[in-house]
């Protein structure tokens, strides 16, 4: 698909840039992105802040009001309406969120059944998709609601699980691709074992295609020798974790290749203003020119 930024003297030159970073979580979107908010003129687009608000906020806000409603004091409260109980997601804090996702496993230990974690992983996927679908919408209430002339797209690190990067026909890509430039952050395999070992440290629900997650669960089971319900849930995350994420850097190579351009995780470690970000950008756009 042809770049809406052909050149980087094209994306330069632009009065009303749009950008799209991807790629997996921890490489610096949100960085980037919140760089080009500070400098006054562009527009930040959280897809994961969409996801939490519009599409998954009455499922995160029901399930802290079941939690609430085993404490006797406040289901009487929250029965008789004298009590608010909601999240407070932002762009910064998406915990509301990885939250309601939560992990299979022992129930004792804070587990979900398998099924509910797949119906709510499910429930994340449409979410996914819809969010990124409306980032047209969002161009344009930018520009025509706030007068913002540039826009940045920060999106999850599961959007390659919710796209197909070889179909020229995809829906999600094909909308993206006409209305933004879309940017991996491509990280190196020391970034990938860094990752891992943060994510060790502090294990978070994340988003897996469904046929990839029940293959994981049932060779998480097989290798410890172990039923459903004897799982424990940071372990699973963890395994599924160090196996699933590598399974996304060939999706993410793909939806560089056919949609969009890449920069490297080591220059975005460098950038530390909206010039350098736009800078990074043209970069990627001559390398990308030089190798057509």
């Amino acid at each position: 698909m042809a770049l809406i930024y052909p050149t980087a003297r094209d994306w330069s030159a632009a009065t009303e840039k749009r950008v799209l970073f991807f790629g997996m979580s921890g490489l610096g979107k949100t960085h980037l992105a919140n760089l080009l908010r500070d400098e006054g003129h562009w527009f930040h687009y959280s897809v994961d802040y969409r996801i939490g608000t519009a599409y998954m906020g009455e499922h995160i806000s029901d399930n802290l009001k079941r939690q609430a409603m085993q404490v006797p004091f406040l289901a009487e409260l929250l029965k008789s309406d004298s009590i608010y109980i909601g999240s407070n997601i932002t762009f910064d804090n998406l915990t509301p969120l990885s939250t309601y996702l939560g992990k299979p496993g022992n129930p004792d230990l804070g587990g979900l059944s398998f099924a509910e974690y797949m119906r709510r992983q499910d429930l994340h996927r449409r979410a996914e998709v819809n969010a990124l679908l409306d980032t047209p919408q969002f161009i344009a209430r930018a520009h025509d609601l706030y007068g913002y002339p540039h826009f940045v797209c920060d999106t999850g690190g599961s959007i390659c699980e919710v796209v197909d990067p070889d179909d020229p026909r995809d829906e999600v890509l094909r909308t993206l691709g006409q209305h933004t430039l879309m940017v991996w952050i491509e990280g190196s395999e020391a970034h990938t074992e860094e990752l891992i070992r943060r994510f060790d440290r502090a294990p978070k629900p994340m988003y897996y295609q469904p046929r990839i997650m029940r293959q994981l669960w049932e060779d998480y089971k097989l290798e410890r020798g172990i039923a459903a319900a004897e799982v424990v849930p940071d372990d699973f995350i963890r395994f599924a974790y160090a196996r699933a994420i590598r399974h996304r850097v060939p999706l993410y190579a793909a939806m560089a290749k056919n949609w969009g351009i890449t920069v490297s995780a080591e220059d975005v470690a460098g950038v530390r203003d909206a010039a350098d970000v736009t800078a990074l950008v043209a970069a990627g756009l001559e390398r990308h020119r030089q190798k057509a």
